[in-house]
């Protein structure tokens, strides 16, 4: 088992930075590729970016060159840092974690955290 709870969300305007964090404890954290999505209200949960245990990551095109996607294994947390932010990103994002290397699918993540709200204003 893996527990994740994510902090750092909050209101921001246009144009402004937020950095998410996610604190992993149960299984040993490193050995597990971890991901971000985002659900906005009326829509279904997307693919933010994900890292894999070796360090390699992937992004979703809408926040390429404006998010950031890091882990620190002996914290055990993950990191998601948000600049330039747009009233779009505005949705609750969540942490996942999966053993094996990172996906873009939420179906192949087993562990989630139960998210925090970022709501970006114009």
């Amino acid at each position: 088992q893996v527990q994740l709870v994510e902090s750092g969300g909050g209101l921001v305007q246009a144009g402004g930075s937020l950095r998410l964090s996610c604190a992993a404890s149960g299984r040993t954290f490193s050995n597990y590729a971890m991901g971000w999505f985002r659900q906005a209200p009326g829509k279904e949960r997307e693919f933010v970016t994900a890292i894999s245990y070796t360090g390699g990551s992937t992004y979703a095109d809408p926040v390429k060159g404006r998010f950031t996607i890091s882990r620190d294994n002996a914290k055990n947390t993950l990191y998601l840092q948000m600049n330039s932010l747009k009233p779009e990103d505005t949705a609750v994002y969540y942490c996942a974690a999966r053993w094996g290397y990172y996906s873009a699918n939420t179906e192949d993540y087993v562990y989630w955290g139960q998210g925090t709200q970022v709501t970006v204003s114009s």
